[in-house]
Parts: structure tokens; C-alpha cells; sequence
């Protein structure tokens, strides 16, 4: 079956650079299996959309990692970036023909095909000045650099402190959890150091201490004491400098912590890391040079290092403290959220439960559609409030409980556009402003014969489309004071029936064919909480409403049919039972 799928969006694409880019930073780190299994996942997930751009440049990173993991993949390599300059040439994306140009260079290299590879480090050189999402401009001008010089260097450059900075600078750029970025800066500085250890330090101004996550060589815990101890805290305070040849014969070293760990110290290179406002933020401490002590041009790449590493350090723990805060402010906003639905449940009893289970067959609907956090996060929360509205509704219609006269019923559809009045008056981000327009949609319909403002086919949110679904199909397998529920094969033949007219039919055609039977179950025991006996979820789990609805519609069902569409019915009969008081 063939749906539609919506199109990229920037938040989406975003997802799978991030895969991209970790793909990127293992293979750096000679990790070719994770490389592998990153750009895979990266591909795989742009299919989803089409995205010719972005599964060119995972084809050509995955014809070099599988170089990479075995020279003798050689045809497999070039066939994939091959296959990567296909889909370049069909997008015309720069950043494609980028990517096409530095695997082949970088496969040539690694060939000792010093001139063809230059060739193409050059042209793909030209494409990343034009556009260099990924950062590979300094690396790639690196290399121009190293091979036009004549110097053989193996790859990965390891050496050269422009290619350190440059993979630094490449490692930190896709990361924001402080903990990793400690661990990535101090491993790449100890290879480019040359030296056996190092550690950053950060300095917390507010408790006067230095903290780090990572001490490489020993087990990794928090390291946290006063800024004025140590060597660390030394150069915090002073600002200063310290290069020692020989830690013994210096009494600025305390040797308890080798002893306490067996560990020898022999040379120390510690320094302060600055701000762009030269404000001391942590340090570096870089132990034992593995030939010789430490020089002045090691003295000169630590502070090169420090400059780059110094503002991603500070984005780092910025970033940190807004998680902080938006989960602080997400909290607030969910309870305000859980607190209005409430506020409808009390009102209404007849429908107590609704919002919820709206909002747990709409959860079953993106997920099945592969839709982003982003997107799931703003169509659950206009789930939840989609119903707001009826708090204008007056109780003689709001709790009545026979069917409802003409008048009573178009009073009652006033509560969309009261919906959307009470939701725009929240302050929201420019994101969150989609939960209004979500939730004040989900009685719109398709052929444009909907309400409150008769939107038609794609005019409509894609949220509110899959809300319409959901929301009509909690609507008539629920039991009301002035009727039964409709049995499931009803249920599933008028979501088919107005497909297309009332409905999204791709959205149907998911929710019918794509959600697991029991995943359906599930929603129906949130109310009676029944047990979902573990035979019967095994078994469900394998079928789909659309399976349900043939089966009971087959002229002659066999008996695994029968007993299939048994177990759903003794679920979906326990399901209505109890909603004698919505």
C-alpha cells in the first residue's frame, strides 16, 4: 500500500542530520560498525520522505565506511557512491555533490591515488564553500593543504594540529550534552597532544569549584573539589600557565592521587580555558607526553583548543540550564493542559474519558506515521484539549441525555469555535501555536462540508485530519444513555465509506491496516482497566481492524477467523460496558 507522506520539514531534517553527523564522528573515530549503523538508520529514515538530497550523501558515506571496514568491498564502496552521484546529479543539491566528491576523494586517498584524490578534494572543496551544513570545509582544505605539500600522512590525520583542530572542532559541533563534550574534547585533545591522559575541567563560580565527568585512563565519575586545590584550580585562580617536565621535583604537585590510584605522573601541561571575554571558564589538564615533555607549540595548540572548545563548553552548559527551564515550564503547561481537560470531564460526564482516548488513538496514529517528537508532542496536546470548547456549552445540552434536537445540536458545534477562541489567547511558542489550530479542526472535513470554517483536503492541519479520525471512531464505539455502541464491523465500514469525504482516506488507510489489533485493546481497557490476557495480546498483535472487519463480513470465516474476531469482541463488549456514565 502506498500513502501519502507530509513533506520534509526543517525539524525533520534536522533528525536525520543528526544521525548523519554522528555518522560522520565515528567514522572519524575509526568506529566504522557505528558509522555504518548510523548512516543506515539515516537512510532508511529519509526514504520515509523521498529526500534525494539526503539519501545521496548517506549513499556516498556508505560506499566509504564499507571500504573502510574491508578494502576488499571495493566494488560494493564504488557501486554506493556511485549510486550517491546518481541521486546528486537528480537533486542538484550542492551539499549532495559535496558529499559524492570527498567519499571518492577520500576512498583515492586512502588508495594511495595521491592525484585523483586531490582532484576530487579540490571539487568538493568548491561545493562546500558554496554550502557546508556538515563542516567539512577545514578538514577537506586540510588535506588539499597536506597533499599538495607532499607530506604522507596516514588517514586519518592524526598529527597535523590544523586537521586536530579541524576534528575537534567537527567532533563538538554536533553535540550539546556537557558530559559527552568533556569526554570528546579530552580524548581529541589527548591524540593530538600526544599524551597519555587528559582532563577538562569546568569551573562553577556559584559553589567556587572545578568539576569534570571524565578522567580518561581511570573510571569515569564526577572529579569535584575547591577551585583553590590543585593544579586545576591553580591555573583557575592565577589565570597562569603550568608546564611541568618533571611532576616529582615540583612542589606545586600533590602525588596522593597517584598513590591512591598507582597511577606515575611524569610531565604536566595544565591550562586555563577562556571565554571570548577572556574570562576563565575550566582548564585543561594534559599528562604524561608520550616522547619527551611538553613544548610551546604544545603550549599552542592547548590554547588553540581551548579557543575552539571554549564556546560550544559554554552553549553546552547554557543549553543544560534552558533543558532545565523548559522542563520546569513544560510541566506547568502540561498540568494547565491535564487541568482544562479535566475541568471538561467534570462538566460532562457523558463523554468523561473521551479527550483521553482521542488522544491515545491519535499517539497510535502518528506513530504509525513515523511523525517527529515535535509533531507528536503539539497533535498530543491538541488531542487532549480538542474538546476545550464545550465549556461554553450550556449544561441543559452539554448533559442532556436523550438525542439532541436540531437547535440543541447546533449549539452544541459552537464548542469549535469556542475551541479556538479560549486557545488563542494562550501564549505559546510559534510552535506550540499549532495545538490551536489542531484542535479547532478535527470537525472539518475533507469534502469541505465540515465546521466551524469548512476547510477542505490539505487546507486542513495534517493534526486535525488525524484527530477527525480518531475522534469519531471513540465517538461511535462508545456507549451513550440515548444508544449502544455500533458493532466494530459498522465502525471500520463508515471509516472506509467516507474515506475521502469525510476523512483523510491515507490516514484511515493507517489506522485500519497498519495499527495492531491489540494496540486498539489497549486504549479500550484505559477505562474498565480489565486484564489484557497475555494469550489473547499475542495473538491480536498480528492482525488489523481492516482483518476484524473481513473477517466478520467473510461469507464463511474459518474457525481461526471466528475465534480471532471472539477474542477482539470480548474486549471491545468489556470496553463499552463500562461507559454507562459518559
Amino acid at each position: 500500500m502506498i500513502r501519502k507522506n507530509p513533506a520534509l520539514t526543517k525539524t525533520q531534517d534536522e533528525k536525520g542530520a543528526e544521525l548523519i553527523k554522528k555518522g560522520l564522528l565515528a567514522l572519524q573515530q575509526k568506529k566504522f560498525e557505528d558509522a555504518k549503523k548510523y548512516i543506515v538508520k539515516a537512510e532508511t529514515y529519509y526514504k520515509k520522505f523521498k529526500a534525494l538530497k539526503q539519501i545521496s550523501i548517506c549513499l556516498s558515506i556508505l560506499g566509504f565506511t564499507e571500504y573502510m571496514l574491508d578494502k576488499n568491498n571495493m566494488e560494493i564502496a564504488l557501486g554506493l557512491i556511485e549510486d550517491g552521484h546518481y541521486m546528486a546529479e537528480l537533486s542538484g543539491e550542492s551539499t549532495a555533490k559535496l558529499f559524492y566528491e570527498f567519499c571518492l576523494g577520500s576512498l583515492d586517498y586512502c588508495e594511495g591515488q595521491k592525484d585523483t584524490a586531490l582532484m576530487h578534494y579540490q571539487n568538493a572543496r568548491n561545493y562546500a564553500m558554496k554550502s557546508d551544513g556538515f563542516a567539512l570545509l577545514g578538514y577537506i582544505t586540510a588535506r588539499i593543504n597536506q597533499l599538495q605539500s607532499g607530506n604522507d600522512i596516514e588517514f586519518p590525520i592524526q598529527s597535523d594540529p590544523l586537521v586536530s583542530l579541524v576534528k575537534i572542532g567537527r567532533s563538538i559541533n554536533v553535540l550539546t550534552d556537557i558530559n559527552v563534550l568533556l569526554k570528546v574534547i579530552a580524548e581529541e585533545t589527548k591524540i593530538a597532544m600526544q599524551a597519555d591522559r587528559c582532563t577538562v575541567f569546568l569551573y562553577d563560580k556559584e559553589k567556587n569549584e572545578i568539576w569534570s565527568k571524565v578522567a580518561l585512563g581511570l573510571d569515569s565519575k564526577e572529579i569535584r573539589f575547591p577551585a583553590d586545590k590543585g593544579l586545576a584550580g591553580y591555573v583557575v585562580k592565577t589565570g597562569e600557565s603550568v608546564n611541568i617536565q618533571d611532576a616529582y621535583n615540583d612542589p606545586r604537585f600533590n602525588p596522593e592521587v597517584d598513590k591512591e590510584t598507582g597511577y606515575k605522573t611524569k610531565t604536566i601541561l595544565c591550562m586555563p580555558i577562556k571565554n571570548n571575554n577572556q574570562e576563565i571558564i575550566g582548564a585543561f589538564q594534559v599528562l604524561n607526553k608520550k616522547k619527551g615533555t611538553f613544548t610551546k607549540s604544545d603550549e599552542d595548540l592547548l590554547v588553540a583548543i581551548g579557543g575552539s572548545a571554549s564556546i560550544t563548553l559554554e552553549n553546552a552548559q547554557l543549553f543544560k540550564q534552558q533543558q532545565e527551564m523548559y522542563k520546569e515550564q513544560k510541566l506547568l503547561f502540561d498540568s494547565f493542559i491535564n487541568t482544562l481537560a479535566a475541568s471538561i470531564d467534570a462538566r460532562d460526564k457523558i463523554t468523561s474519558g473521551h479527550s483521553d482516548r482521542v488522544r491515545l488513538y491519535s499517539m497510535l496514529i502518528v506513530d504509525a506515521l513515523g511523525l517527529d517528537e515535535k509533531q507528536k508532542e503539539i497533535i498530543e496536546k491538541a488531542a487532549i484539549l480538542h474538546d476545550i470548547g464545550k465549556i461554553g456549552i450550556r449544561d441543559s445540552v452539554l448533559q442532556k441525555e436523550g438525542k439532541l434536537t436540531p437547535e440543541e445540536y447546533k449549539h452544541i458545534q459552537e464548542h469549535v469555535q469556542i475551541t479556538h477562541n479560549i486557545l488563542e489567547k494562550i501564549y505559546k511558542t510559534e510552535d506550540f501555536k499549532q495545538i490551536d489550530e489542531i484542535a479547532c479542526s478535527h470537525h472539518e472535513k475533507y469534502d469541505g462540508s465540515g465546521y466551524f470554517r469548512h476547510l477542505k483536503g490539505e487546507e486542513i492541519p495534517y493534526g486535525g485530519r488525524i484527530l477527525a479520525v480518531s475522534d469519531v471512531f471513540d465517538a461511535i464505539t462508545s456507549r451513550r444513555h440515548y444508544r449502544d455502541k455500533m458493532p466494530i464491523e459498522n465502525v471500520v465500514g463508515i471509516l472506509i465509506k467516507d474515506s475521502g469525504t469525510h476523512f483523510d482516506k491515507s490516514i484511515v488507510d493507517v489506522f485500519l491496516n497498519e495499527i495492531s489489533v491489540d494496540k486498539i485493546v489497549k486504549v479500550f481497557l484505559t477505562e474498565n482497566h480489565s486484564d489484557f490476557k497475555e494469550e489473547d495480546k499475542k495473538i491480536l498483535e498480528k492482525y488489523h481492524l481492516i482483518d476484524i472487519y473481513n473477517y466478520i463480513t467473510k461469507e464463511k470465516p474459518t474457525k481461526k477467523e471466528q475465534q480471532i474476531v471472539k477474542i477482539f469482541n470480548s474486549y471491545y463488549s468489556t470496553h463499552t460496558e463500562n461507559h454507562g456514565n459518559e
